[in-house]
């Protein structure tokens, strides 16, 4: 009598997928993300010491600092928050959070306020670019050459609302696809 080799058994239920990889580009637009948003912040930053950069007189200097360094500050971390669509704490809760480390994110905790922030940030550019096709120089209040560098560096943070849209759309595919 000969002996029979059983057959593998094979699974009833899906095989579970490995997690895709970020891509290459991703990574680079979220490193891109805070770099668009910091040349704003330190453009503000004669605000914060009363400086109208030759336009209107500001209040004094110590209302001014508080909200400028808060805002620049603001700003930044909300632009951070872009590595979360490319990083592992961006689908799991970390684990030093209490009560909720180690569990799962649902993608769309991520995908929803990350496409409203890229589609508002994405609207608030394309109403700059109107005012600056529109106005020109004349859509801000500042003296010569400081108009022109309020141009290029908002005109870099409305690279923003674009790539965060492109971001999202990657972890989108990541984790839902």
């Amino acid at each position: 009598m000969a002996t029979t080799t059983p057959l593998p058994q094979v699974p009833t239920g899906a095989a579970p997928t490995a997690p895709l990889r970020v891509p290459v580009w991703a990574e680079r637009i979220a490193h891109a993300i805070p770099l668009v948003v910091l040349p704003v912040g330190i453009w503000r930053l004669p605000f914060a010491f009363g400086s109208g950069m030759g336009g209107e007189p500001l209040p004094p200097a110590w209302y001014n600092a508080p909200y400028v360094f808060g805002l620049t500050i603001l700003t930044e971390l909300c632009a951070l928050l872009s590595f979360g669509l490319v990083r592992r704490w961006g689908e799991v809760v970390p684990l030093w959070v209490p009560y909720l480390g180690g569990r799962h994110i649902p993608p769309t905790a991520a995908i929803i306020p990350a496409t409203l922030g890229g589609l508002l940030f994405t609207g608030l550019g394309v109403h700059w670019l109107h005012e600056a096709i529109t106005a020109g120089t004349a859509a801000w209040p500042y003296d010569a050459g400081w108009d022109v560098l309020a141009m290029v560096m908002s005109g870099l943070m409305n690279l923003w609302g674009p790539l965060l849209l492109i971001l999202t759309y990657a972890y989108y595919r990541r984790r839902c696809t």
